[in-house]
Order: structure tokens, then sequence, then C-alpha cells
């Protein structure tokens, strides 16, 4: 799957606009709207795409820590299989809530 970002440009209302950036607090304002658009697209129930969130925020951070990125077995850095693992463990919880 390609990660990159891809730039898309909305408007907002001031006041909108004011409370988002209120909302967003230490975080920036596009992290928040890409979570909200991310959740209401993949159309999940508020618990699975509060989990599918973590799992992408706790794969970020294994794959940005130096030190786990810098250890490899047999070519692969162990940052890697983390995030594969992480990600695992996202899509068999979206496979078993729609299967229950």
């Amino acid at each position: 799957m390609d990660e990159r970002l891809i730039p898309y440009s909305v408007h907002l209302r001031r006041d909108v606009y004011d409370k988002l950036k209120e909302a967003a607090g230490q975080r920036k304002a596009s992290s928040l709207v890409r979570d909200a658009i991310t959740m209401i697209v993949e159309g999940d129930s508020q618990y699975m795409a509060g989990y599918k969130k973590a799992m992408r925020d706790a794969e970020d951070v294994v794959k940005r820590h130096k030190l786990v990125s810098s250890i490899a077995i047999s070519g692969v850095s162990i940052s890697e299989m983390l995030a594969e693992q992480l990600t695992q463990l996202a899509n068999e919880a979206g496979y078993e809530q729609t299967q229950a």
C-alpha cells in the first residue's frame, strides 16, 4: 500500500476553523481532520475506527524508532516486522467484526 499523503484542501467557515484549531490542541489540525475522514471512509463502528487509529499510531511509532529501525534480521528491520504484525492485528480485528 502506498503510504504517501496526498494534499487535499477544504474550505471551512471561520467558526468551524477556530473550533478545529482548539480541538486539535497540541496536534496538527491536518492530522485531526485526516483521522476523522479516515474513520468516516472506513465506515466502521466508533470502536473499530478508534482501534484501527490506535494500531496505525503504534505502527507509526515503531517505524520512526531509530534503534528498532536499525536492527535487522535476514535483511528485514525489526520495525518493519513489528509494523506488519500491527497491520495484521488491525486487519484481523476488522475481519472478525464483519463476521460477527
